[in-house]
C-alpha cells in the first residue's frame, strides 16, 4: 500500500499511468468492450466500476488542455439510447478533480474503436452500463 494512492489502482495500472506521456489516451472500458481485440496493452480492473476508477486516476494526472476533446465517450447506436445517469456519474467524478474540465465529446461506435486501437492502453473494468466506455487524454503534468 502507498499513502495517498487509491487501492483501486493495481501496481501494473499505476505503473502504466506513470509511463503515459502527455497526449496519450487511456480507455476505461466497460465489461462488454472487446479490449483484447482493440489494443495490445490491457490492464484488468475486473469488478470495478468506472466512476471510482476515474476518482482514483484523476488525482494522478491532468486532462489535456491543448485539444478540443480530452474526454470522449461512445455515441449510442441509432435506435438505442445512452443512460444519462452514466454520463452524470462520470462527469461528477471528473469534475470533483477538475471543475473546469471540458465537455464530454461523443463519437460514433467505430470511430471510438479506431481511437481505442491507437490508445496507450485499455483498462477492462467490471462496468456493466451500456455505452460505459470513456477515453481520457493525459495532459502536461504541472510542476508545482
Amino acid at each position: 500500500m502507498l499513502k495517498g494512492i487509491s487501492p483501486l489502482l493495481s501496481p501494473e495500472l499505476l505503473a502504466g499511468l506513470c509511463r503515459m506521456g502527455h497526449g496519450d489516451e487511456i480507455v476505461l472500458a466497460d465489461a462488454h468492450f472487446p479490449g483484447e481485440t482493440m489494443n495490445k496493452r490491457i490492464f484488468r480492473a475486473d469488478g470495478l466500476r468506472i466512476p471510482p476508477l476515474i476518482e482514483a486516476i484523476l488525482p494522478l494526472f491532468v486532462l489535456d488542455r491543448y485539444v478540443p476533446d480530452p474526454i470522449v465517450m461512445m455515441l449510442a447506436v441509432s435506435g438505442d439510447t445512452l443512460d444519462e445517469s452514466v454520463l452524470r456519474a462520470y462527469r461528477a467524478a471528473i469534475e470533483r478533480h477538475d471543475p473546469e474540465a471540458p465537455a464530454t465529446t461523443f463519437i460514433e461506435r467505430f470511430k471510438f474503436y479506431d481511437r481505442a486501437k491507437v490508445a496507450w492502453a485499455v483498462v477492462m473494468t467490471g462496468e456493466t452500463a451500456k455505452y460505459g466506455n470513456i477515453i481520457l487524454k493525459k495532459g502536461v503534468t504541472p510542476v508545482a
